[in-house]
């Protein structure tokens, strides 16, 4: 049992005295001497804040570290780094938080109110710093990563919900296997894969090490937003969902009601007002407000509390008559400074973690007939599309790899485009040959890079002193029809 025993108002005190100082400010006990030894030590920062900070010597216990208040609760200090790109509020966690072994000798036994998880998980301190630095740094420089605040943590009784029903995942299928198996071992390695069935945990590493449970980076990021004032919208009456079914009954719900209707005939049944530019052309933003109605929301699906944190991403896709796709999938901007970083792993980047963690909602358009309008697409449904071990590891760190290897081996360049007559390809608004980086293109990859922007002439990303659009990953359009052929329509 945790010893560490504080009033609150002693903890706000020893917080508030270290709140917009440095860790090597507040290190009074000298915690940072043993990165002179120690240069790749991980969890400098908790040492500093318990052992400096509130000054208790560093433990393994695994009950929560402090009692507050005769409370026992959980001190967990994160790392924050700045969206780019985003609001002021748009802080994002710099990795998922682990919380507890999932032990598979006890798990079976245990029940979510008196499990090891919810211990640690009822009530939290959250301690955060900026990690301010666009690469991975060596423990002794964190001493200037500036403490940005903290607060007491309980999640609400639907956040609860969700972590008993994410944790019932992993039970159920531990209990399965050691009642109905002579040797549940041999699928404990599956149990990485449940991810794709939780909405606010993972767990990693992967068997045969021992996996933990993790709060998804979108939950944690989506705690400390909330806290520096970002504000979401809750989902609201039988639109809400705890669990994974929940979700998905929701999808079937609208898809029995709608299911073979064309676009304009939804928005109608919604009152959704259709808005043509000046060539006749509808919008493209109704088929992202029909996906904010069947979740029963006023604005963008990812303003909301649920969505930011479960990181559930809406998409829409149009089918052609023939069964095709008519364009490929943007995806997440690129911060070339991981990717430039030769410390950081495969393994460790945000890509990696992207596709691990991310669950696509695909609702289904089909042309009505050759090249039709959008609004009289056809609603064939939703598919919920994961990615699995082998794409991650066969495409995506394909991608990676060759990348890595262009930007760290002096490898890059801008290539002129030709037409495939061999003359050049001109760009219309600037009467200039067009050009891009020769980074991977969707002809021979699954996963690729290719540059955006309103204006071709902003060039404003700058990498290894060349100068280009900034720069997304997308999935190949054949790539995603081939995967969605394999996912099942939700029913």
């Amino acid at each position: 049992m945790a010893l560490h025993e504080y009033t609150k108002d002693h903890l706000v005190a020893l917080l508030d005295g270290a709140t917009n100082r440095t860790l090597g400010q507040v290190d009074v006990n000298k915690v940072f001497d043993r990165t002179i030894t120690n240069p790749k030590i991980t969890g400098i920062a908790g040492d500093v804040i318990e052992q400096s900070v509130l000054g208790y010597p560093s433990d393994s216990d695994s009950e929560p570290d402090l009692i507050v208040d005769g409370v026992k609760t959980e001190l967990k200090t994160t790392g924050l780094q700045r969206n780019k790109g985003k609001s002021a509020y748009a802080l994002q966690a710099k990795e998922p938080m682990s919380i507890t072994g999932v032990s598979v000798n006890n798990i079976a036994k245990e029940y979510f109110e008196d499990s090891r998880l919810w211990h640690k998980l009822e009530h939290l301190l959250f301690v955060y710093y900026f990690y301010n630095s666009d690469k991975t740094v060596i423990a002794a420089e964190y001493a200037d990563f500036v403490i940005q605040g903290y607060q007491f943590f309980e999640f609400s009784d639907e956040d609860r919900e969700i972590l008993k029903n994410d944790w019932l995942v992993v039970h159920d299928f531990v209990k399965e296997a050691q009642e109905t198996l002579q040797a549940p071992e041999t699928v404990y390695p599956q149990i990485s894969k449940l991810r794709t069935k939780m909405l606010y945990m993972d767990t990693a590493p992967k068997w045969p090490h021992s996996p933990r449970f993790r709060l998804r980076r979108k939950v944690v990021s989506t705690i400390a937003q909330e806290y520096f004032g970002e504000k979401f919208e809750p989902l609201k009456g039988d639109k809400a969902f705890t669990t994974y079914k929940g979700f998905e009954k929701i999808l079937s719900d609208f898809t029995r009601q709608h299911k073979n209707q064309s676009v304009e005939q939804i928005a109608a049944s919604l009152d959704i007002p259709l808005k043509f530019n000046a060539k006749g052309i509808v919008n493209k933003s109704v088929t992202a407000h029909i996906m904010s109605k069947v979740f029963g929301a006023d604005s963008s699906l990812s303003e909301t509390e649920t969505f930011a944190k479960t990181g559930i991403i809406p998409k829409t896709i149009t089918l052609t008559t023939a069964g095709g796709r008519t364009e490929d999938t943007k995806f997440d901007a690129v911060d070339f400074t991981e990717w430039c970083d030769k410390d950081t792993v495969f393994e460790d980047s945000y890509i990696y973690e992207f596709f691990m963690s991310q669950k696509i909602m695909f609702i289904v358009f089909e042309e009505a007939f050759k090249d039709s309008p959008l609004e009289k697409n056809i609603f064939k449904g939703f598919k919920i599309l994961t990615f699995s071990d082998d794409f991650i590891e066969n495409e995506v760190h394909r991608t990676w790899n060759e990348v890595r290897d262009l930007v760290n081996n002096n490898k890059l360049q801008i290539i002129k485009n030709f037409k495939k007559d061999g003359t050049p390809k001109i760009n219309p608004k600037t009467g200039l040959q067009s050009e891009a980086p020769n980074f991977p293109k969707s002809s021979d990859h699954s996963v690729f890079l290719r540059g955006t922007g309103m204006d071709s002439t902003q060039k404003t990303l700058v990498v290894n002193g060349l100068h280009m659009l900034p720069q997304n990953f997308w999935i190949k359009g054949k790539v995603l029809v081939d995967l969605l052929n394999q996912t099942e329509y939700i029913k």
